[in-house]
């Protein structure tokens, strides 16, 4: 390709850059504070995709100490989204995974996201579909490519579809702030709290 495209693991932009695009994209990706972001720059967790010199998109992973590698975010500006600078992102997050000799990397994904045939395109195969958060009402895709051989296939067909906010949304209305959970909070109080808000719905 004509566009000169590197990733590297230090930039003096890279914190700021990736919580921005973190930001501009919040509807896609899971949120992490900025404090995160200047934790893993330091540990090397982050991986920046220059474009002509020029900041256009990031990785960041979890630790390769592990047998399985997690990829917590992946986002490629949008006039720069084509499917090569992607693909050269996460080959780096491979290389990174297997230098610690790590089995497989897994991701999540929503549902509705045309990334999740990029990840198929890599290789990626859907081993697993769990709730999201409420206030989305999206289905999260995990996904998993092994990086050594393997005797058994544990795929399955990912799910598709369309988010829907509008319970959410009404619960919002109804009752203001209070009860709302954050994507911190897990198991019965979810549950309960998802029980409500489809009440509201009915």
């Amino acid at each position: 390709m004509s566009d000169e495209f590197q990733v590297v693991r230090a930039h003096p932009l890279l914190t700021e850059y990736v919580d921005d695009l973190q930001t501009k994209n919040s509807e896609s990706l899971s949120f992490y504070p900025r404090q995160v972001f200047e934790r893993e720059v330091e540990i090397g967790r982050i991986f920046l995709g220059l474009l002509n010199g020029e900041p256009c998109g990031y990785i960041y992973v979890g630790s390769n100490a592990k047998q399985d590698v997690r990829c917590h975010q992946v986002c490629i500006e949008y006039d720069a989204r084509r499917r090569l600078y992607g693909a050269a992102l996460v080959v780096a997050m491979e290389d990174y995974a297997q230098e610690g000799n790590a089995l497989s990397i897994s991701l999540r994904c929503g549902f509705d996201l045309e990334a999740n045939d990029f990840w198929h395109s890599m290789g990626y195969g859907c081993i697993a579909t769990q709730e999201g958060g409420a206030r989305r009402g999206r289905t999260i895709n995990v996904w998993r490519k092994q990086l050594q051989e393997t005797l058994f296939g544990d795929f399955i067909e990912p799910a598709i579809g369309s988010a829907s906010q509008g319970a959410w949304k009404r619960h919002w209305k109804k009752h203001g702030s209070t009860g709302i959970l954050t994507q911190f909070h897990r198991g019965d109080t979810l549950r309960e709290y998802r029980a409500t808000i489809m009440e509201d719905d009915s």
